[in-house]
């Protein structure tokens, strides 16, 4: 039977047996900087041919007793810089956000984020020893390229701690200047055990970053908004390729991610969208909760 309502996660989830689910990839900002993503998802529609509603549009309270009533158990706060100053006051924002959540139901874990600028790596160490256990990038919004030569030492930090990047570089829903997987691929040339989370699939290049999984064992790829009757619209998956997804999914390294709260369709979707591939149980126990409580370290992961 099809999931076609939030109140129906939790049920499901629990037949899968797991303990819930882990959402690598949600957003909890600062008030001001939230209003202008949602600002900036509500001109969306004319550059994407179609509108893009915020199904979530709450307070922070209302969202996490949400996930909580879905059954959701730990969930990032990813934060991204568009432009030099704000990395380091949003790190200690999402730092101050988790430890208010770390021991609630969904637990808050803490993430950081970092952008090509003076003081970088000194940020990028105070959050990792601020508790950071997931970083966030995202190469489209923040328009620059992973290879910039201020960000070779930081890669060098998160590669030796082993912490987890969420890497928007796919060049999905609009191309960047610096987006698709050849920038990635130099990276990991340089830093080849970083742990990177292809957020999206990298859309629409999915094929060329599987092909990186597959080279580099550190990377996999995060389902964030995959399959969903919006995306499928923009650009689908080509479905030749989920003998692959199958396989990274049962070694660990396809993630479930959402983008709660800016989606314009309800959680219940992302999640059905991902059964309607019939890849069964073993894969979406591990996708939605083995995987990530693994990668980041939580309880009882496996």
């Amino acid at each position: 039977m099809a999931l076609t309502s939030d109140d129906e996660v939790a049920d499901y989830v629990r037949s899968l047996g797991v303990p819930g689910i882990v959402d690598i990839h949600a957003h909890f900002m600062p008030e001001p900087v939230l209003r202008k993503v949602w600002a900036y998802f509500d001109k969306a529609g004319p550059e994407l041919g179609r509108a893009w509603p915020i199904e979530y549009r709450w307070d922070d309270g209302r969202r996490l007793r949400h996930l909580a009533h879905m059954d959701v158990v730990a969930t990032t706060s990813l934060n991204y810089a568009h432009r030099p100053g704000m990395a380091a006051w949003l790190n200690q924002w999402s730092a101050d956000f988790a430890a208010q959540h770390h021991d609630s139901l969904p637990r808050v874990i803490s993430s950081a984020t970092f952008f090509p600028e003076p003081g970088v790596t000194d940020y990028v160490h105070r959050a990792i020893r601020g508790g950071a256990r997931v970083v966030k990038v995202h190469v489209q919004v923040g328009d620059f390229d992973v290879g910039d030569p201020r960000l070779d030492e930081v890669w060098g930090v998160l590669e030796r701690h082993r912490i987890p990047v969420v890497i928007h570089a796919g060049s999905g829903p609009l191309p960047g200047t610096f987006t698709g997987p050849d920038p990635v691929s130099r990276l990991l040339a340089r830093h080849p055990h970083l742990r990177l989370v292809v957020a999206h699939f990298g859309l629409p290049e999915a094929e060329a970053f599987l092909d990186l999984c597959d080279e580099y064992e550190g990377v996999g790829l995060d389902t964030t908004m995959v399959g969903t009757d919006y995306l499928e619209a923009i650009g689908p998956l080509d479905r030749s390729l989920l003998p692959r997804v199958h396989r990274l999914g049962l070694a660990g390294r396809v993630w479930f991610g959402s983008d709660f709260p800016n989606i314009p369709y309800p959680y219940a979707h992302a999640i059905e969208a991902l059964r309607r591939w019939d890849l069964g149980e073993d894969w979406m126990r591990s996708v939605l909760w083995h995987n990530a409580a693994s990668l980041l370290g939580l309880p009882t992961a496996r």
